[in-house]
């Protein structure tokens, strides 16, 4: 098991050193001395737990931890609030805004030792929970709410740079006489398989398979333009083709294959999730009308939605 990350936020270097003395065995530490500092490294490196401190010149410890609870992406990171003040008051207001716990200066080396191993690991905890709640169990793929919610955070995203993003849509041919033909133990063995390929066909770090329900599976694919989205495709479809997964009842090939469709277009103001879906739905029908086995792509605007 890797080691946790912890961000001791402190403007005076003695309390980060003896801070750092107690956990470095334990835990990778890193440290601000400021709090811009600490937001900087926060949305750039998420650690598992912030050690913050309250009295800070410029943005005091209060406001970087409003900053961070207010942060969709953020709000989740434990924060322990370090601070010589012993004012209950503040430290109401402290744990009003979201921070977990406090720790009060001069440091008492096992009491914070112990009291960081009990939220870094319940946060593992709650980490591990949440992946599984976001997690096909058959694939081991991100599973249909985990790809919406990506799609969701990528349109936002990419909307703000006016990059494209591709949405593809896949369907196993024939999928109900498979089952039908070799048993739902074989269909479940198929649709693993089926992922597998699809992890193998889509490369890129910043790329989403998923698993969308039953026989059918998603990526997203940000920054990827038609002509790419296409070539991905493909390569799906082959892979998948590859596999030789016999299918006697199959109208159009004696081995497993599937229906792909793909919706591109660039992100601007106004587009919404959906309309991706929408249009990766779209083609995936046509590819099924047109005959199966094969991709049907597509290049989309703002105005999709309404047609």
């Amino acid at each position: 098991m890797s080691k946790g990350t912890v961000l001791i936020v402190d403007d005076e270097i003695s309390n980060i050193e003896i801070m750092n003395a107690v956990l470095e065995d334990d835990y990778e530490v890193c440290f601000s001395t400021s709090g811009q500092q600490a937001l900087e490294t926060v949305r750039d490196t998420p650690p598992d737990l912030i050690l913050l401190d309250v009295l800070m010149p410029g943005i005091d410890g209060f406001e970087v931890c409003r900053q961070i609870k207010a942060d969709p992406q953020l709000a989740d990171i434990p924060i322990v609030f370090t601070t010589g003040l012993g004012d209950t008051d503040d430290e109401m207001r402290g744990l009003s805004l979201g921070a977990i716990d406090y720790v009060t200066k001069p440091i008492q080396p096992a009491i914070l030792r112990a009291r960081v191993n009990n939220h870094v690991e319940t946060k593992r905890l709650r980490d591990q929970l949440a992946s599984l709640a976001v997690t096909d169990a058959l694939t081991g793929l991100s599973n249909r709410r985990q790809m919406e919610q990506a799609l969701h955070a990528e349109v936002g995203r990419l909307t703000r740079l006016g990059d494209w993003l591709t949405v593809i849509m896949i369907d196993i041919d024939f999928f109900k006489q498979f089952n039908d033909t070799y048993g739902h133990p074989a269909g479940d063995r198929c649709i693993v398989m089926v992922g597998a390929a699809l992890t193998r066909a889509v490369r890129r770090a910043s790329d989403l398979p998923a698993r969308y329900g039953g026989e059918e599976f998603a990526c997203i694919l940000p920054g990827a333009d038609p002509e790419g989205a296409a070539l991905v495709a493909q390569e799906i479809s082959q892979h998948v083709q590859s596999l030789n997964i016999p299918h006697e009842r199959s109208q159009i090939s004696p081995f497993i294959t599937v229906s792909i469709g793909v919706a591109s277009a660039r992100c601007v103001p106004d587009m919404t999730p959906e309309m991706w879906l929408k249009e990766a739905d779209r083609q995936l029908y046509r590819s099924k009308q047109d005959g199966r086995n094969r991709v049907t792509t597509t290049e989309f605007g703002a105005v999709a939605d309404n047609l």
